[in-house]
């Protein structure tokens, strides 16, 4: 067995140590500790010495690399501090044991949970840009890199698109400077990452840039950070590549293997964003088509029709006028009856024409908004629809957030129409107890029990209905109701600042 150093040996190697080491005894009580252990624990070396320190033998954390173990201590100042360690044993009974404050690290693995969630849960453009800046300053914060970029593209011939960007200040007209660059010839490193897939590492960067004229339109903007070296990371998706982060780093960093890491980490967070917001996009779009079908088969079932009936009677008045011999009270018949059908129409139009764009929405908000198309489905459909709310209800939110619920009832005493068998329903305002809003649309159509119309009652329409609840935060089921009948019910979370609280 090789000779164990002496204590004079251990305590001078201890001291060379940039990171916190110590000797403890078979207690657990360190016996020697260096200067930056001592600053590690926050407490004088002399009052360390003989003190128990939570570093046993059989605390290795399967979920760290072999043999590191983590423990918790509180320093003089009073504040808990996560620490590593690794543990040596010696003969004696006692230990060598390594540690360090992982404090920071931490801190950032949590900074990177937070981004990876908001990365999934991105619901428009404009909360996907969010998502990409606090991606690209999460980046930027880290001791190496001076900016980011984050982009994305389609084809490597199109234009690209700024989704976040950190440490260039002010630089709005970015991609369009780019643009410039590459019809001057440019050779655009990040676009080899996006064409293989793989990272791109260009060291000495910023002096190629400055120093070639096809870089011109982008002198101004690539030479306000202090960088040299550069890398673009591909941000893949299901084997595809949709975008990069690039990144500028100081002037003496190296892009080693720890860094790439991180940014291909980052990268994964990023592609899962751009892959969020493209799949809600389609799903979107999705709902929009299926809208404007409807809308056209509403519009030929009830609109179309009428008209057609205006003008085969229309017909009819004129060959009776025509003939000469007409029937006074047959003519005035006929015309009660073009009356009626031309004022059906017209409700019916006006009913479509509202489906189309809301205009009382602004006019008149929500709560009133769903009373005129309830009352102008109750003229076409002969279903009765009772709307109740409290008076002082305000409305939730901006337009953006009204629309949706007001799509939601809609959609919603569609399917009542068309599905239900109902003679009455139900749409129903609340506050729920947290501040909240509770929109319920019911119906006393025969549920589940009886035979199903149309395919599965359940998922009619219920797609579109949730995705519009969650673009705001909100949960949206439907079912049976325990009385009969059936019904969609909306819960959505509102500021306790707003109207509703």
């Amino acid at each position: 067995m090789d000779a164990v150093p002496g204590p004079d040996v251990l305590a001078a190697l201890l001291e060379v140590s940039a990171d916190g080491l110590g000797v403890v005894d078979a207690a657990g009580r360190l016996v020697h500790v260096n200067a930056a252990g001592a600053g590690v624990l926050g407490h004088p070396p002399a009052d360390l010495m003989r003190r128990p320190v939570p570093f046993p033998a059989d605390g290795a954390d399967p979920a760290l690399p072999s043999g590191l173990a983590r423990a918790g201590w509180t320093g003089a100042d009073g504040r808990r501090r996560p620490l590593e360690y690794r543990r040596t044993e010696l003969p004696d009974g006692g230990a060598v044991v390594w540690f360090s404050d992982v404090t920071d690290s931490s801190r950032q693995q949590e900074r990177l949970t937070a981004i990876a969630r908001a990365a999934s849960s991105v619901a428009d453009e404009r909360s996907l840009r969010a998502t990409l800046d606090a991606v690209a300053r999460e980046v930027a914060m880290t001791a190496n890199i001076a900016a980011v970029q984050i982009l994305a593209l389609d084809d490597p011939h199109e234009e690209v698109r700024l989704l976040g960007m950190a440490g260039f200040g002010d630089a709005a007209d970015f991609t369009e400077r780019l643009s410039a660059c590459r019809r001057l010839g440019a050779h655009v490193r990040f676009m080899d990452a996006f064409q293989t897939g793989e990272p791109v590492v260009d060291v000495h960067r910023r002096a190629a840039i400055l120093a070639d004229p096809s870089w011109a339109p982008l002198h101004e903007v690539m030479g306000r950070p202090d960088w040299d070296s550069f890398v673009a990371m591909p941000l893949v998706v299901r084997g595809h590549p949709v975008g990069v982060i690039n990144a500028y780093y100081l002037p003496g960093e190296d892009p080693g293997p720890s860094s790439l890491e991180f940014l291909e980490a980052m990268a994964d967070h990023a592609a899962v964003a751009i892959d969020t917001a493209a799949l809600l996009a389609q799903t979107r779009s999705q709902a929009e088509t299926d809208e404007r079908r409807r809308l056209a088969r509403d519009l030929h079932d009830s609109v179309v029709q009428q008209l057609f009936s205006m003008r085969l009677q229309a017909a009819a008045l004129s060959a009776q006028l025509d003939g000469g011999d007409a029937d006074p009270a047959r003519l005035r018949a006929a015309a009660s009856e073009l009356a009626e059908l031309s004022q059906s129409a017209l409700a019916d139009l006006r009913g479509l024409v509202f489906e189309l764009r809301p205009l009382e929405l602004a006019e008149r908000g929500l709560v009133e908004a769903v009373r005129a198309h309830a009352a102008s489905l109750e003229v076409r459909s002969g279903l009765d629809i009772d709307v109740v709310a409290p008076a002082d209800l305000a409305d939730p939110g901006d337009l953006d957030v009204q629309e949706d619920l007001y799509r939601i009832v809609q959609e919603a005493l569609h399917n009542v129409v068309k599905h239900a068998r109902a003679t009455a329903a139900g749409v129903r305002f609340a506050r729920l107890g947290d501040g909240g809003l509770l929109v319920e649309v019911s119906d006393d159509g025969p549920g589940p029990s009886a035979p199903p119309v149309s395919g599965a009652r359940p998922t009619l329409g219920l797609v579109s209905m949730r995705e519009r609840a969650e673009r705001w935060g909100g949960r949206l089921t439907a079912g049976p109701r325990p009385g009969g009948g059936w019904a969609v019910r909306l819960e959505l979370p509102l500021p306790r600042t707003g109207g509703g609280a």
